[in-house]
């Protein structure tokens, strides 16, 4: 059995097809953030960070809504229950630490009132927003 080496010709044209569909991705996921953020502006909140980053990881979104922080995970898939099904426990871990991280940078810390909420918006747009989806570790 022989592995075929591609050309650097081909190889060019393999990365870029990895990197458009890589900015594809990238503004899509852009796009639900911006869908997300405007409903939780409607609900009153105040956005505080979009794609906030610690050691621990990435946080789409931060708002303050009633004195309550709120982190919040967008997924965006075909359907809402499609893009429920994109988080994983791994990760539910990793923004809870990220969060930890945020929150020791707050007037009242790790006391503070906080929430983790899934967003998910389908393929149309529309953005359901559950709740406390995810504040059970």
């Amino acid at each position: 059995m022989s592995l075929k080496v591609p050309s650097k010709q081909e190889n060019t044209v393999l990365m870029a097809r990895k990197s458009r569909r890589g900015q594809l991705a990238y503004l899509k996921g852009d796009a639900a953030e911006a869908s997300v953020a405007a409903a939780y502006k409607a609900l009153g909140a105040t956005i505080l960070e979009t794609r906030w980053r610690g050691k621990g990881g990435e946080i789409d979104l931060i708002f303050l809504h009633q004195d309550v922080y709120v982190f919040c995970e967008v997924k965006a898939s075909v359907t809402h229950e499609a893009a429920r099904h994109r988080l994983l426990e791994a990760q539910m871990r990793r923004i809870h630490l990220a969060a930890s991280e945020y929150l020791a940078h707050t007037p009242n810390g790790q006391l503070s009132d906080v929430r983790f909420d899934l967003a998910l918006v389908n393929a149309r747009g529309e953005v359901e927003i559950l709740q406390n989806a995810f504040g059970h570790f």
